[in-house]
């Protein structure tokens, strides 16, 4: 906990919500500090106007609002998506991409405020608090942090607006009584957790989903797109070059009225606990069964393997926190170096629900139908691969003769 005295400042991650209103108001009392206000737009498609307003309703002299789109999705969504990262190896780390971003706008807009300190609504339970506080000390140690869920007694929803009332804070309409569950969401993913969602035996309501229609009720025709990619990056689809958050835009409208990116995960946090949530990621999941085609053909089989192996571990980073940590930032070197020549085009077929490659090319394709073809061809000679299977062999045939011996 900060001590009281040593803020005079401090700059409050702010989405205008219930909880970071009570926040707000509850810094000025118990601090008795001046609070800044950053609300980022990640593409989360609300409206961020409010937000202001809120913001200047309560006294606030200092309101940031971004449009941090284009950099969130060139400089986080797609360095991530080189590498292929699924964290338990489904999940696409929507929430947990997004909180370095946030962490270290909140920083450098300390250093432009002259704050002390930053402040974050993520509870004690969740992941959120390890992924701000550990990107904010990864690029100013001395920062000062200010989790209010670790600090006061309002320890539930009913005491959370029972505060609010008291304090003539406005409270939006769909958080007064019981929220049906509670909702983060970006232009990558919406994360649904909570509330009619905490048993992880009940089926979640289909009133959850939010960016994409039920696969059931989908097009009945399939449809076939073609993305482009040049050095490991989506650049183009069906021909049109785009910004990396256009890009996923509009990959992410395909996704929706396909019904494609639904997941229904129970993972395991950092801070040691399960737990359930609903999962949209339309538009990333087209991208990586794209991005995964174009390097079938790409690259070398040794190359290939050894992402395979080092994605979980890359995605384990991210989900944990460390995004500014150096081992994140040596695999993102050795992955980089990997997408030298992962360029052309990959088709993807979308029908209710799912996203299959069905078509690949690139100028720098390995793949050659000389060496692979069925029919006779004069840069292969099959005579070969009987050596190379005497000397594979070799070891097991020892192997074998030994076990052998023992039993006889």
């Amino acid at each position: 906990m900060a001590q009281l005295s040593e803020v005079k400042k401090v700059v409050l991650a702010y989405s205008g919500g219930l909880d970071t209103s009570v926040i707000l108001k509850w810094l000025n009392e118990e601090y008795g500090c001046e609070v800044v206000t950053f609300t980022a737009d990640l593409g989360q498609e609300e409206e961020l106007e409010p937000a202001r307003r809120k913001a200047e309703r309560a006294g606030v002299k200092e309101i940031y609002i971004e449009d941090l789109r284009e950099e969130f999705v060139r400089d986080y969504v797609f360095p991530m998506f080189r590498a292929n990262a699924l964290y338990e190896g489904l999940y696409l780390l929507g929430t947990a991409i997004a909180r370095p971003l946030i962490a270290k706008r909140l920083v450098e807009i300390a250093h432009e405020t002259g704050a002390d300190a930053i402040a974050h609504g993520a509870t004690g339970k969740g992941n959120d608090q390890v992924r701000f506080e550990l990107n904010a000390y990864a690029l100013n140690p001395d920062i000062k942090v200010i989790a209010p869920w670790r600090e006061w007694d309002l320890t539930s929803r009913e005491k959370l607006i029972a505060w609010a009332e008291d304090h003539q804070i406005e409270i939006p309409k769909d958080k007064r009584g019981a929220a049906p569950f509670s909702v983060d969401a970006n232009l990558l993913h919406t994360s649904s957790e909570g509330k009619v969602l905490e048993d992880p035996a009940a089926p979640a309501p289909d009133y959850v989903y939010q960016r994409t229609v039920n696969p059931e009720d989908a097009p009945d025709a399939p449809e076939v797109i073609e993305i482009g990619f040049a050095r490991g990056d989506a650049v183009s689809v069906n021909g049109e070059a785009l910004s990396p958050a256009a890009l996923l835009t509009k990959l992410n409208a395909y996704g929706r009225k396909h019904g494609i990116g639904r997941l229904d995960l129970v993972e395991n946090r950092f801070v040691g606990m399960k737990s359930r949530g609903i999962y949209e990621t339309p538009g990333g999941t087209i991208l990586l069964e794209a991005h995964r085609g174009i390097e079938q053909i790409t690259l070398d089989r040794g190359a290939a393997h050894l992402k395979d192996e080092l994605a979980p571990r890359y995605a384990e980073l991210i989900y944990n926190g460390v995004w500014f940590a150096p081992e994140r930032e040596m695999l993102q070197a050795l992955i980089d170096k990997s997408q030298e020549h992962v360029t052309g085009t990959a088709m993807v077929k979308l029908y209710k629900g799912s996203a299959r490659i069905v078509g690949r090319a690139s100028p720098y394709s390995l793949y050659s139908m000389e060496h692979v073809t069925f029919e006779e061809d004069t840069v292969y000679d099959q005579k070969d691969a009987e050596g190379f299977i005497r000397l594979n062999a070799l070891r097991l045939k020892l192997l074998a003769r030994r076990n052998a011996n023992l039993k006889s």
